[in-house]
């Protein structure tokens, strides 16, 4: 699996629509031109309708692949937003030009938003030069501190979004900074007890090992100079962090030193949420919204 085979299965899908909550921003335009160019998506794009509709007309944006809907005040545009996938007009959240507390608060609203009983997490998929298949990190962006509980939730959150991207039994490290139990080190211990659960039948749909460090995680040299041998160690294709330092140093090490692309959304809501930053490129948000529409519809 890589991203281009990902947004050539997404473009298959019919009857897909993304909201957008803030959509009069150059980037969030310019993402929604790549999506409706490769035939991914209509969208619905709430905001200030006169800006929005400037940046639609100086991009070329085919007018029948969106619908314009004025709205004032970021906390306005983004229930609007939720609110518009929580109706089924549309399938996949988005966050545009809004804060990002501000668009969470809304998707967390028990009313308008798509608030669950499952845990909502964050997973991000990476395609790194000269590596050959993808590689996921959860959850970098919403747990600081996850309980093994948690962390069950988390896996299972991830590993949904995997099957639904063609991934039959995602293998699933749980990384910590060594591959043996140290009880001083709770990473380790968790890591252990999550490796339990997982042959004992409670993680289920994938293979979980742990504690594994990253380099016998992701490499095979790595794992086999320290003897390890199981079905994931230097062949994961999941990586699920401790913390969320360890997770967003590790995200930004991947985009900034490996120059990487990057796919991440938010599971565990009733419906699939891109949760980008200003960071992020049109293409960085063109794969989002596939693995999104991906997650949404299989």
């Amino acid at each position: 699996m890589n991203f281009e085979r990902m947004l050539t299965n997404a473009k298959q899908l019919e009857g897909c629509t993304v909201s957008i909550a803030g959509a009069a921003d150059e980037e969030v335009i310019r993402a929604v031109k790549l999506a409706t160019d490769h035939g991914l998506s209509r969208f619905i794009l709430f905001g200030e309708s006169r800006e929005i509709r400037r940046l639609c007309e100086q991009h070329g944006i085919d007018e029948s692949a969106i619908d314009i809907l004025h709205a004032k005040g970021d906390a306005e545009i983004a229930r609007r937003a939720a609110l518009a996938v929580k109706n089924k007009e549309a399938d996949v959240l988005m966050k545009g030009m809004v804060s990002t507390s501000t668009f969470m608060k809304a998707v967390l609203n028990r009313e308008a938003g798509l608030r669950t009983k499952q845990t909502l997490s964050h997973i991000a998929l990476f395609q790194i030069p000269n590596r050959e298949k993808l590689i996921g990190v959860t959850d970098a962006a919403i747990h600081i501190a996850p309980t093994l509980e948690e962390k069950v939730e988390i896996i299972h959150n991830a590993v949904e979004a995997m099957h639904d991207i063609g991934y039959a039994s995602p293998k699933v490290a749980a990384i910590g900074a060594v591959e043996v139990v140290n009880p001083q080190m709770n990473a380790t211990l968790d890591a252990a007890l999550l490796s339990q659960m997982n042959r004992r039948g409670q993680i289920k749909g994938c293979v979980v090992d742990g504690p594994l460090a990253l380099d016998n995680a992701v490499d095979m040299v790595a794992a086999k100079q320290k003897g390890i041998n199981s079905e994931v160690a230097g062949q994961a294709d999941l990586l699920v962090v401790p913390y969320i330092e360890v997770g967003n140093v590790l995200y930004k090490s991947i985009m900034y030193f490996a120059e990487a692309s990057v796919a991440a959304i938010v599971v565990g809501a009733s419906a699939p949420v891109v949760l980008t930053s200003r960071a992020d490129t049109a293409e960085a948000k063109l794969y989002s919204l596939a693995f999104a529409l991906l997650h949404a519809k299989n």
